[in-house]
This record gives C-alpha cells, sequence and structure tokens, in this order.
C-alpha cells in the first residue's frame, strides 16, 4: 500500500480498556476502508487531563515523545481517534514553538524532534481523504430508519486555532459522514455541551447532572442513539447512563455509539468486529431496525 494511504496510529491509553470497542472498530473501519494504520513504537500516555495541570513542560514532553517514536515510521502523519490525546499533542506542538520551552522538553525526552508533523482525528482523515461521497459508494447495509444525534462533546474541534478541523462551535463532520451512509441526522443543540468529563471518579453528581440534560434533550428529540468520537464522552454517557437515571428519576435509555461502529456496520462489517456486545445500554432494539422500513415496502 502506498505512503499516501498510510498514517502513524497512536491509540492512546484507553483502547486497550475503557474504549476497547473504539479502537477495534476503528481499525476495522479503517482496513475496509483502505487506510493502513502503522502503530507508533512503544507508545505512551499523553497525560490525558491531568498532566498539563502538573508540569507543562512534562505534559508537552509525553507527547513529544510519541512524535519521536513515529518519526521511524518515516510517516508524517500522525493520527488518533482520542480528542484528548488530540488535543494534548496539538497543545506539545504549539508550545513548542517558543525555543525556551522545546529546550526543556527535548531535555526530558533525549530524543529532540527532527520533522514537521501533522496531527489529525481519525474521523477527520476520513472526512477528507475517504469524503462522504466515498463512502456512499461504498454502502453495503444503509442505516435507513435510523434517527441519530451527534453528540461531539467539549474538544474534538476545540481549539480552533489548534485543531483546525470542521467548524469550532458547529460542528457537522459526524452528521455528514452518517448521512452519507443512510442515517437520518437529528438538530441536536447540545452537541457541544460538556458531558462532565473526568469528573466521573470524583464527583459523579457533576455528570450525572450534564450528562442528564444531553440525554434527556437527545431523547426529546426522538432519537433512536446518540453518537460520539470521544471514549470519555462514550463512558459517561453510555456506562454511567443508570446513575444518571437514578440521580435525575428517569427513564433513559439510548444506545451511544462510536461514530467507527455505525459506519462500519454500513460498509457491510461483521456485527463482531464492531464490538456491539460492549455497550452497556443494550443496541439490539436500535440495531434491528436498520433497513426496517425499506423491507417492509419492499413486501406491502
Amino acid at each position: 500500500m502506498s505512503q499516501k494511504n498510510s498514517y502513524a496510529y497512536y491509540p492512546g491509553c484507553s483502547a486497550a480498556g475503557t474504549s476497547r470497542e473504539y479502537d477495534i472498530s476503528t481499525r476495522a473501519l479503517c482496513a475496509a476502508l483502505g487506510l493502513r494504520l502503522v502503530d507508533v513504537p512503544d507508545w505512551n500516555c499523553c497525560g490525558s487531563t491531568p498532566a498539563h495541570t502538573v508540569d507543562h513542560a512534562l505534559s508537552a514532553a509525553l507527547s513529544a515523545r510519541n512524535l519521536a517514536q513515529s518519526e521511524a515510521l518515516g510517516l508524517d502523519r500522525l493520527i488518533t481517534p482520542c480528542p484528548s490525546c488530540l488535543k494534548n499533542v496539538h497543545n506539545a506542538i504549539e508550545h513548542m514553538q517558543d525555543q525556551h520551552f522545546r529546550e526543556k522538553v527535548d531535555k526530558l525526552t533525549l530524543r529532540p524532534l527532527r520533522r514537521n508533523h501533522r496531527v489529525l482525528s481519525v474521523l477527520q482523515v476520513i472526512l477528507e481523504d475517504v469524503t462522504p461521497a466515498g463512502l456512499a459508494n461504498m454502502v453495503r447495509k444503509p442505516l435507513t430508519n435510523l434517527k441519530l444525534v451527534a453528540y461531539y462533546g467539549c474538544l474534538l474541534t476545540r481549539p480552533g486555532r489548534s485543531m483546525r478541523f470542521d467548524d469550532e462551535e458547529n460542528p457537522t463532520s459526524i452528521d455528514r459522514l452518517l448521512e452519507a451512509v443512510g442515517a437520518t441526522m437529528l438538530p441536536f443543540p447540545f452537541k457541544m455541551e460538556c458531558c462532565g468529563g473526568s469528573f466521573g471518579i470524583p464527583r459523579g453528581d457533576v455528570v450525572a447532572r450534564l450528562g442528564g440534560r444531553i440525554l434527556s434533550l437527545a431523547a426529546s428529540t426522538g432519537a433512536d442513539a446518540v453518537v460520539v468520537a470521544c471514549p470519555l464522552c462514550q463512558m459517561n454517557l453510555d456506562t454511567r447512563q443508570r446513575q444518571i437515571n437514578a440521580a435525575g428519576g428517569t427513564n433513559i435509555r439510548l444506545p451511544v455509539f462510536y461514530y467507527t461502529q455505525l459506519l462500519g456496520l454500513a460498509l457491510g462489517l461483521e456485527e463482531e468486529k464492531l464490538c456491539f456486545d460492549q455497550l452497556e445500554v443494550d443496541p439490539g432494539p436500535v440495531l434491528s431496525r436498520i433497513g426496517q422500513a425499506a423491507a417492509e415496502e419492499a413486501t406491502a
């Protein structure tokens, strides 16, 4: 496969644990799309949310080391499925424009970067390199009769000066990709509202309140499910949905899919490769409705 379709792939720490289904479905989807993912060798944690609050140089060094590790691959594009990882790598590159700061980082890593790197989300690669039109031509199982809301979260397109992808305040990338494979995407005013982020452990009440607002509005739109691109958002809205219902006195049962799972399904990938069984809220009833309307029309 040509270098044009090859990318250094940084899965991030959650890919081996809480977002295992995101990593597996991402790899399966990219393979189906002809995108070659080459794992960054011996990658390390990017520091996620807490590192920069302790030491800015050390936080940048964590991401800089991953970039240095990717240089051995000879690829100039590093991609990751996780918005938090993406933000941290972008922040490191931006801060290292200051020579004094860069010297501090280089002293920590002992691996000065030798080249410029382009860092992208997997979502951006699919939108720009595959395109919605390209996806539409590959559909084998259209997501007809499925009404969805896309929840982008706080980090995927922010800050705009760093991410340089989609609209900073009104993104549409997930909507456009899923519409291309047949889903009905509903307007969702809370698409950028915070779900509580990493407060899930120290302040469950915060996540219950913020996540409850997001899920309640999603349910009120008539959506069958919520679609996300962030491991932390997925965890807060899916695995904590029982806690959210208990705190708010609600009875919401909305599956929270990764966009990679639904795109993979539309392209005809086996459900086992997309790990739907890893979701907390049972997606079976929603998935069974795909194509239902078309089947009923055919037998009418």
